[in-house]
C-alpha cells in the first residue's frame, strides 16, 4: 500500500472522486428521475429502474476510488448477497459503507435520514429509488418490513450513524433492526466492515487523508435465522413484552458478534505486519 509520500495525491484524488459522486447525484436529480417519473411517478417499476442505476453507479464509484488509488478493497463471501429479500445489517466505520453495499446488492433499499430528501445531491436518488425515510414516525418498522417482503435488499446500520470511535469499535446499537427482523420473521445477513486506516469516519473531512491507503474488507457472514429466537413455529403473534425482550437479546448478540469479528480482523491484520 502507498505510504506518506503519496498522501497529497490521494487528497486530490479523493476530491476528484467526490466531485464525480456529486455529479452522479445531480444527474439522477435532473435527468434520470424526471424521465423515470414520466414512466410512472412513484411506481414500483420506477423505483426498480432508479435502484438499478444507483446499484451500477455505486459499483462504478467504488471501482473508480480503487482505480485512482484512494482505497483498496475486497469482499469475502460475496455470493451470499446474490439474493433478493435480504435484511442486511452492517457496522458503519466510514461514510462510503453504504456506497459499497448499494454497489454489491441488486435492488437495494436503505433507511435514510429525512434531511437527505432536501439535500441537493441526494434528493433525486432518495426520492426516485423510494428509499425508506426515517422521519421519526411510528410507521418506520412497518415500512421496512414491507420493503423486504416486496423483495428489496434492505440495508440497515444499527448504530444509526457512523461509529464515533476511529479504532473500529462500535457505537451503541439501536433496537429498531431487531424489531424489524423479529416482527417480520426475517433472517439477518451480517456484513462486517473493517478498514486498515481510519477514513471518512465520524468527524473526519474528506481532505484529511490517512498516511497510508486504506484497505476495506467486507466480510459477509452466514445468515442469522429468527427461529433461533422465535422458535420454529409461530401460530400466533408474539406478546409485545416478549418481543421487546427478544429485541434486546438480539441487539446484544449482534453487538457481540460484530465486536468479535472486528477484533478477529484486527488480530489477523496485526499478524501480517
Amino acid at each position: 500500500m502507498g505510504g506518506a509520500p503519496d498522501r497529497p495525491y490521494r487528497i486530490v484524488a479523493t476530491g476528484f472522486c467526490f466531485g464525480v459522486f456529486g455529479l452522479l447525484g445531480l444527474s439522477v436529480l435532473t435527468l434520470v428521475y424526471p424521465v423515470a417519473l414520466l414512466a410512472g411517478a412513484g411506481s414500483r417499476a420506477t423505483q426498480r429502474r432508479v435502484r438499478d442505476i444507483l446499484h451500477r453507479g455505486m459499483r462504478g464509484f467504488t471501482r473508480l476510488m480503487a482505480f485512482c488509488g484512494v482505497i483498496s478493497y475486497e469482499v469475502r463471501h460475496r455470493e451470499r448477497l446474490a439474493r433478493n429479500g435480504l435484511l442486511v445489517v452492517a457496522n458503519h466505520p466510514s461514510l462510503i459503507d453504504v456506497v459499497f453495499l448499494i454497489g454489491l446488492l441488486r435492488q437495494p433499499n436503505c433507511v435514510v435520514k429525512a434531511s437527505l430528501e432536501s439535500n441537493l445531491f441526494t434528493r433525486g436518488p432518495v426520492t426516485g429509488a423510494g428509499f425508506v425515510v426515517n422521519d421519526g414516525g411510528p410507521g418506520l418498522v412497518d415500512d421496512c418490513i414491507a420493503s423486504v417482503r416486496a423483495g428489496d435488499n434492505l440495508i440497515i446500520f444499527p448504530e444509526g450513524t457512523r461509529s464515533v470511535s476511529h479504532d473500529g469499535s462500535l457505537s451503541p446499537m439501536k433496537r429498531g433492526l431487531a424489531n424489524i427482523a423479529l416482527r417480520g420473521g426475517f433472517a439477518l445477513t451480517p456484513v462486517v466492515i473493517t478498514v486498515s486506516e481510519s477514513m471518512l469516519g465520524k468527524g473526519q473531512p474528506w481532505y484529511r487523508a490517512p498516511l497510508r491507503r486504506p484497505h476495506f474488507v467486507l466480510s459477509v457472514l452466514e445468515d442469522i435465522p429468527m427461529s433461533r429466537y422465535l422458535g420454529d413455529a409461530r401460530d400466533a403473534p408474539e406478546p409485545a413484552g416478549r418481543l421487546n425482550r427478544l429485541a434486546r437479546q438480539l441487539t446484544r448478540d449482534l453487538r457481540d458478534l460484530f465486536t468479535r469479528e472486528i477484533v478477529r480482523a484486527g488480530d489477523m491484520e496485526g499478524s501480517r505486519v
